[in-house]
């Protein structure tokens, strides 16, 4: 996959994506990564990107022209053109894996009061990280490429990894535990340590359904759940929260 990121400030990119999954999935040829100065596509003495908007107001807004120009210099067929924006539609899981089969992302990063109205009609669809304002685009776009990132296949070198996390299922992550056994006091869950693989996958899918239950009831409202999954509720609606623990 390609992603080129079209910024006012390329420098603070360099940092997150030379690190981590990210550096590893470029040095592997897995992700191409170019992040590119609108500045650079202004054409005037004094390279403006922005100018006062029609009708007045504060801030500035940024030119079509120089943003047209950007975007045109890196476009190739097949590609999204997409625009991090508070007016966007709000970032979910399912977007994520949509566009991580994109042979090639252009991101477009906003700055002062936005852009000129103008570009919209290059841009294929406009998002959003949630509902605050930041400065820029910049953070978004870093956001949007590291949730990308880990769903291209060979990324996470298991790929098993991606599909057990939050929200790929729908639903929240299982609580995970490491060593030591035993901490202050509390022990790992003895379903865990059993190596009996076909309860452990069972207590995993019933604390996700529990933890989302809690912490996202949101994410169960449309759910068309299993007979598994009926079955898992059924016992935590009875059992409460700690019995889902004691009972394992």
């Amino acid at each position: 996959m390609r992603i080129d990121i079209l910024t006012l400030f390329p420098e603070m990119f360099s940092s997150p994506f030379n690190e981590s999954i990210i550096d590893r999935a470029r040095k592997n040829g897995l992700l191409e990564i170019n992040t590119i100065n609108i500045r650079d596509f202004a054409l005037d003495k004094h390279r403006q990107v922005d100018d006062y908007p029609y009708g007045g107001g504060s801030g500035m807004v940024m030119k079509a022209d120089v943003v047209s120009r950007a975007i045109k210099s890196v476009k190739r067929a097949p590609t999204r053109v997409i625009y991090l924006s508070p007016q966007g539609k709000r970032l979910h899981q399912d977007t994520v894996v949509r566009l991580s089969q994109a042979e090639h992302l252009i991101l477009l990063c906003g700055h002062y009061e936005g852009i000129d109205e103008r570009i919209m009609p290059l841009v294929d669809e406009e998002i959003s990280i949630g509902d605050y304002v930041l400065t820029g685009g910049e953070l978004g776009a870093m956001v949007l490429v590291d949730a990308v990132a880990r769903l291209i296949p060979g990324v996470l070198g298991d790929d098993n990894s991606s599909q057990e996390e939050s929200f790929t299922a729908g639903l929240l992550e299982y609580p995970q535990y490491t060593r030591p056994r035993v901490f202050e006091g509390r022990e790992v869950p003895e379903v865990l340590l059993s190596g009996h693989h076909a309860q452990i996958r069972r207590w995993r899918k019933k604390l996700s359904l529990l933890r989302t239950l809690l912490k996202r009831p949101d994410l169960l409202l449309d759910r068309e759940y299993d007979k598994e999954e009926r079955q898992l509720l059924e016992e935590i609606l009875f059992a409460g929260e700690e019995g889902c623990f004691e009972k394992e």
